[in-house]
């Protein structure tokens, strides 16, 4: 038998332990109140592969709505730093969504890696930071799934402008561009700004190709056609795809319920990431010093060889039934093939439910309707509000009513929120009176401009 005695060693000052003597003597290090060199931060991004680098104070006050979401991710954050990283023009314009989807997913994947690289350059340098996710994945069990949204601050940050497709523009590399943030933990001692002025041409050459009418000519968005259709892979459609798998009867019952290429696209998805349906907007925008040559020395060729090759794919478009998106498919594309979705989203809250109204009303469902509805929510969190519809403009004044009503809703919020969220026929929650209303017509206007 061997035993082992283990002597205890005298009792070490803090300041005498070989970690704290190391850590005080880097000299180099800098105070946590002490501003960092911006020349030194942009120096690190380009260095670990960003193409352009901007950065901005956390006060700012453009990002104010951002800044509870910012603090969930890194408590410590103090400054901004926006990367933008470009991708290669051509492979994105193809009509081969394969080829495309590489592109955006190779360049996000880049994208992911130059900040994580960015981070440990930092660190080196004793400067505190975490990088965001460029894109998915996102936290699907929040309200709120994309913590750190990279536009409004690669804006502020100097790294383009909004065009009308809703894609920030560089000035240089135009739309061909993904963008990352990094958190920090520090102060730097210079910041930037927006650019003077919006690369965007207003050109309308991604309202020409958008294959569901999302991006409208007067400068409109129809958020949700965008996300049915473009991002039918990534969000929603796996919920439903698992739903229809569990109320098959069989495998003839679910190849009824399901086409042979959806059940392929899930398989795809699934093993090659997710796809972009669309993004034809990013494809035809000519904005962007490094890209607009072309353009201008003939826009007719740059209409013909990029936009129409878009505008002839022959392919399925995603859309919700009686919506203006399916509209805009047999009118505009009636060579394209419809597959009728629900919009995949889930609702868990009252505030989404509100958040979600601007983002879904339908403009064209809207045309010729002027009229004022009050909605009263009871349960648990009772609340009043307004929505006031006049031809393609909203209104929404949650908190109180407004004006006079030719409408009026009474609801039950979870009954509310279970038809919004597809678990409640509409019917049923009306004939258990746990939805009422006082005009079955403008009722159903009413709910036609905000599709399920």
């Amino acid at each position: 038998m061997i035993i082992i005695i283990y002597r205890r060693q005298d009792p070490m000052s803090l300041d005498d332990h070989p970690t704290v003597r190391a850590v005080r003597a880097r000299s180099s290090e800098p105070g946590r109140d002490v501003p960092v060199s911006s020349e030194l931060i942009k120096d690190i991004a380009r260095r670990c592969g960003a193409d352009d680098v901007g950065i901005i104070e956390f006060e700012r006050a453009a990002i104010a709505p951002q800044r509870d979401f910012i603090r969930k991710v890194y408590g410590r954050t103090r400054s901004l730093i926006a990367i933008v990283c470009h991708m290669n023009r051509e492979p994105v314009r193809s009509p081969s969504r394969s080829v495309a989807n590489e592109e955006f997913h190779c360049t996000y994947d880049h994208v992911n890696e130059t900040a994580r690289a960015i981070v440990r350059a930092l660190d080196e340098h004793g400067i505190p930071a975490c990088n965001s996710v460029a894109a998915f994945p996102m936290e699907m069990d929040l309200p709120r799934i994309m913590m750190v949204q990279h536009k409004p601050i690669a804006v502020e940050a100097g790294l383009g402008r909004m065009g009308i497709h809703r894609s920030v523009i560089h000035p240089k590399f135009g739309s061909f561009v993904l963008l990352g943030t990094i958190l920090l933990g520090c102060e730097v001692d210079a910041h930037d700004h927006p650019i003077e002025y919006n690369p965007c041409l207003e050109c309308k050459l991604c309202v020409a190709a958008c294959p569901v009418g999302a991006i409208k000519p007067d400068g409109g968005f129809d958020f949700l056609s965008c996300h049915t259709h473009n991002y039918h892979d990534f969000l929603g459609n796996f919920a439903q795809w698992v739903e229809k798998v569990a109320d098959s009867k069989d495998a003839r019952d679910y190849r009824a319920r399901v086409p042979r290429t959806e059940t392929l696209n899930i398989w795809q998805s699934l093993s090659f990431k997710p796809g972009y349906k669309a993004a034809y907007c990013i494809s035809a925008c000519p904005a962007g010093e490094d890209v607009i040559g072309p353009f201008l020395h003939d826009r007719d060729a740059h209409f013909a060889e990029v936009v129409q090759p878009l505008i002839d794919k022959d392919e399925f478009v995603y859309v919700i039934p009686d919506t203006d998106a399916e509209d805009t498919v047999t009118r505009r594309f009636p060579h394209k093939k419809l597959q009728h979705v629900a919009s995949g989203r889930h609702t868990g809250s009252l505030q989404a439910y509100i958040f979600s109204l601007s983002l879904g009303f339908q403009r064209g469902r809207a045309r010729g309707l002027d009229f004022v509805t009050h909605l009263r929510f009871t349960g648990a969190s009772a609340l009043d509000m307004t929505v006031a519809i006049k031809g393609k403009d909203l209104q929404v004044v949650p908190g109180r009513h407004v004006g006079e009503a030719a409408l009026t809703i009474t609801a039950d919020i979870q009954a509310w929120l279970r038809v919004q969220n597809r678990d409640l026929e509409l019917a049923d929650a009306v004939t258990h009176e746990l939805v009422s209303y006082s005009d079955e017509k403008l009722f159903a206007a009413y709910m036609r401009c905000f599709p399920l």
